[in-house]
């Protein structure tokens, strides 16, 4: 087929789908749903993705968590075996630093919060902060998590820890509502009863999609912490890399010399748990896997039947216009030329229902990104290749049956056809 035949026939198949508007807007309405919510999603999860990549990268891309329990652990529902688990201590973190030549830096925390059962209040004068997170770590703490990020003030200093100073670092949201546009540093806070020096006030972080972030948090010295909350016996240990070494070398001795501090035996299972700073993706990751699935089979299912409903109407247009392509195949047209005429159709409209579902996909995700500017919601062009692609399948799929039974009209029954 020439390009002029080809113009010839993509002319006619755009005469015939204005000449019945009402009826191709209602046959490409699947077509857009189906490709609307795949282009919609694809750009959610694009989005969550760069959200999550983001915490990550906050987190520490070098950094590893050691834990009693495996993340995700629900607190009120703790497996036996894993109850029974002997607590990690403080100490930990000097025992096991000479063993460990690629660890860069290491750290232990503890952690005073409502999921340990356990609650805090900050006050100031008339202001209360209730349902805070309080914990204690070492003063190189902010190098190993950069989320933790000192913007105003100073972070407390080795010599603060040491001596189990009285200050603290506190969260944006903290400092808002306690003292509102006045400065914080320097202003004495009480938090649990006990007095306290704001030193620093934390860089603006709300969370990951509503869960606690460090605006809710108040860093002490850990030895303070260790002095005034000797109820709480839940601690990790956190630590970083060297850029020299490869993580899993530093990963494989952390666990090595706290098997050997713990006197695990080498033929056990360890009584801890370590996990890198992408568990977030990895979590993200299993969420996400369940709602793509359900996405994809709930848009193929509209897809399907938005194909059903283009396959129908174009049976209906060969049946209707009998008569048209028996004249054209008296006057020397080809039943390839027939074929590739009512194919066309049927792809131009799914094509335009496919490029109208990106449109709406686009709109829906700049409304996103309007509405939660954390979550960079965006259309990327291989989604928008694959909802035009994905649409003009459909078309040939569904419009070949039609096309092909109109080629094959016989051109004298076709003329006699009322």
């Amino acid at each position: 087929m020439t390009t002029a035949e080809f113009r010839e026939n993509l002319l006619v198949s755009l005469d015939t789908l204005r000449a019945h508007k009402v009826r191709s807007g209602l046959t490409l309405l699947g077509i857009v749903i189906g490709v609307t919510s795949v282009i919609t999603v694809a750009a959610i999860i694009g989005g969550l993705n760069q959200f999550i990549a983001g915490k990550v990268e906050k987190l520490g891309a070098r950094s590893y968590f050691v834990s009693r329990f495996p993340f995700g652990t629900n607190p009120g529902r703790i497996p036996e075996k894993l109850r029974l688990r002997r607590y990690l201590q403080y100490e930990d973190a000097d025992r096991i630093r000479p063993f460990t030549p690629a660890v860069d830096k290491i750290s232990a925390l503890g952690t005073r919060a409502v999921f340990f059962g356990a609650t805090n209040d900050v006050r100031y004068g008339g202001q209360r902060v209730e349902r805070v997170i309080l914990r204690g770590a070492n003063s190189d703490y902010c190098d190993i998590i950069p989320m933790f990020f000192v913007e105003k003030g100073r972070m407390f200093t080795p010599g603060e820890d040491t001596r189990a100073a009285q200050v603290a670092v506190i969260g944006t949201s903290i400092a808002n509502s306690l003292f509102g546009a006045a400065n914080p540093i320097g202003k004495s806070v009480l938090v649990n009863g006990a007095p306290y020096d704001v030193i620093g006030v934390f860089a603006q972080d709300e969370g990951l999609l509503g869960g606690p972030g460090v605006d809710q948090f108040v860093l002490i010295p850990l030895n303070t912490f260790r002095k005034h909350n000797p109820d709480m016996k839940e601690v990790v240990l956190i630590f970083t890399a060297r850029h020299d070494a490869s993580m899993e070398a530093a990963r494989d001795q952390v666990e090595e010399a706290l098997r050997r501090i713990r006197h695990v035996p080498h033929n056990d299972v360890n009584d801890f748990e370590i996990f890198s700073s992408d568990f977030l993706s990895n979590l993200f990751n299993q969420l996400t896997g369940a709602i793509v699935i359900l996405t994809s089979v709930i848009s193929s299912i509209v897809l399907l039947v938005g194909g059903i409903g283009v396959m129908n109407i174009m049976l209906i247009s060969v049946t209707e216009r009998t008569r048209e392509i028996g004249v054209r195949k008296a006057i020397g047209a080809r039943a390839s030329d027939i074929r590739v005429q009512f194919l066309l159709e049927a792809v131009t409209l799914t094509v335009a229902g496919g490029i109208l579902g990106v449109a709406i996909g686009y709109l829906i995700a700049w409304a996103i990104r309007a509405t939660v500017p954390s979550i960079p919601a965006s259309v990327s062009p291989f989604w928008t290749a694959m909802g035009v692609g994905l649409s003009a399948a459909v078309g040939l799929f569904f419009g070949y049956w039609p096309a092909d039974r109109a080629a094959r009209l016989d051109p004298i029954v076709s003329l006699r056809y009322e």
